[in-house]
């Protein structure tokens, strides 16, 4: 029992644990009140201070502990969970203080990409790279938190040095059952400089338009455009094909499909397609025309091509200028509109009668 129970404390230890303690907390404080002053001098926003300030101050309070109960003898049992329980916690302390840092760095460099803006492919871009970043080094960072907390234990150290032999196969074993974890993993670190997605792209994915909503380290979430949320594996979009209407620029050409009668005035449609789509604010002002692209039977098809700023904006152009030509023809060229033809000729099954000089034509059998 004496191995693990403390020795006699003195009060005067005890107010020396206390007092180391309670200065710890003052120092802190002050040094993060000058900090939080200078930082505010050289009008920079305070945002690391502030995301550090919990995880610094109870590592002052652990090292100012670990110096206070130098000043006391403690059985040895006690000492050793001490020492093996002070490299845990400052393990777990310094793993806590950079990801809080990392997390305030990643807001800040964050802040500096606006992608609320109109042109804002190139803060899609840095702000892709620094949320695939910023998950892979949050796993790196906990992965090592975890091993230096084990190491801590000298236990756990034994049995990894007597499992050594086997890890050869351990590691065949885990790599066989995570191979698809791994496989997005090490995609999701590819795509982080390849950039085949960015964030808000513009995205057809099986047959879906949507934009990229969120990356995470394995996989996607892409926002359908009737809010619902599609989840695809990030190896998804190195290994099959998709459409990103986003790749370069925003900018986007739409297309209106008109079917009229083959006797229609092409010149007048044209000239109206191109004053309804100049006329639209939301036209971007490059590209506005209007062409035969075939001939049917029965009609013509003519397709406008119009130009707008991004997807959606070019969606609404197309809905608003179609609807335009279709009033224009409908009130205006009623005669453009297809028609249905046909050719009644007297022969099998039909006789000509005429009356009043006009030939009509009816079946037999029919009432005169």
């Amino acid at each position: 029992m004496s191995d693990i129970s403390l020795t006699h404390i003195s009060p005067m230890a005890a107010l020396s644990i206390a007092l180391s303690v309670a200065i710890a907390f003052v120092i802190h404080w002050a040094l993060y009140w000058i900090a939080v002053r200078v930082v505010k001098r050289a009008r920079i926003e305070p945002v690391l201070l502030p995301a550090i300030f919990q995880p610094t101050r109870w590592l002052v309070v652990l090292l100012a502990l670990g110096a206070g109960l130098k000043s006391i003898e403690l059985g040895e049992r006690i000492e050793d969970i001490w020492s093996i329980g002070a490299r845990m916690i400052f393990a777990l302390l310094v793993g806590w203080l950079i990801l809080r840092a990392m997390r305030a760095g990643k807001a800040m460099l964050e802040e500096r990409a606006d992608i609320s803006v109109e042109d804002n492919l190139k803060a899609r871009r840095r702000r892709t790279k620094i949320s695939i970043l910023y998950r892979i080094c949050q796993c790196i960072v906990g992965f090592f938190v975890i091993a230096m907390m084990l190491i801590a234990i000298p236990g756990v150290r034994t049995i990894g040095v007597s499992l050594m032999a086997s890890a050869g196969l351990a590691a065949l074993a885990v790599g066989a059952a995570a191979q698809p974890a791994l496989k997005n993993l090490i995609a999701g670190i590819q795509m982080a400089f390849s950039e085949p997605i960015r964030l808000d792209d513009v995205v057809i994915i099986e047959g879906e338009w949507g934009r990229i909503e969120e990356i995470k380290l394995t996989y996607v979430i892409v926002r359908i455009w009737d809010d619902r949320r599609m989840v695809v594996p990030v190896s998804y979009f190195l290994e099959k094909p998709f459409q990103n209407w986003t790749t370069k620029t925003s900018d986007l050409l739409g297309t209106v499909f008109l079917y009229v009668d083959p006797t229609a005035d092409i010149e007048r449609i044209r000239t109206r397609f191109v004053e309804a789509v100049k006329s639209n604010g939301r036209w971007d002002g490059r590209v506005a025309i209007l062409q035969v692209t075939d001939h049917r039977a029965d009609a013509l098809e003519l397709r406008g091509l119009l130009s707008a700023r991004n997807a959606g904006i070019a969606f609404d152009l197309r809905c608003e200028v179609r609807e335009a030509m279709l009033t224009f023809l409908r009130t205006d060229m009623p005669e453009a509109l297809v028609r249905g033809r046909q050719r009644v000729e007297a022969g099998e099954g039909f006789i000509e009668r005429e009356s009043a000089g006009l030939a009509t034509t009816r079946r037999f059998g029919a009432a005169e």
